[in-house]
């Protein structure tokens, strides 16, 4: 199943897509910020001519579970999002995603103006794949426990 990321910022929302099979995330595109509504048809648009099966969205939750202005705008754009479309809505902690991919590119090497540019679609992909593999992990200890190994 391909998934959509949403990974929602004050001026734009970095956006990441999984491959069909729902293993690995790539960056998508990035999103000026209009509105909440004119933001969330945007999405389920997309989502919708990309025939995604899920959509999930990044709340930065602060200190791992309070909620704050940012994750409050995050939800609200969660729900405006469910409210437009059939496609299944969750949420996912997307907490220092954007540092991650800061280390992640001093690591590879990239050019400090490389590094300058917006990077809310691969911060998007990392909560993406973060989902991606807690899924993988969840569904394969389930697998286990059954006696399947």
């Amino acid at each position: 199943m391909r998934v959509l990321c949403v990974d929602p910022g004050e001026k734009r929302i970095g956006l990441a897509v999984s491959d069909p099979g729902g293993i690995i995330a790539r960056p998508l595109m990035i999103l000026n910020h209009v509105s909440r509504d004119k933001d969330a048809r945007e999405i389920v648009t997309l989502a919708e001519s990309m025939e995604v099966g899920l959509i999930v969205v990044g709340v930065p939750y602060q200190t791992g579970v309070e909620i704050g202005p940012a994750a409050r705008r995050a939800l609200r754009l969660a729900e405006a999002i469910r409210s437009m479309t059939h496609i299944p809505v969750t949420t996912w902690d997307e907490s220092g995603s954007t540092q991650r991919v800061q280390a992640l590119m001093r690591e590879m090497g990239v050019s400090r103006r490389k590094q300058r540019e917006p990077l809310d679609h691969r911060a998007a992909a990392v909560i993406l794949q973060d989902f991606l593999d807690t899924q993988a992990a969840l569904k394969k200890d389930l697998f286990n426990e059954g006696g399947f190994e």
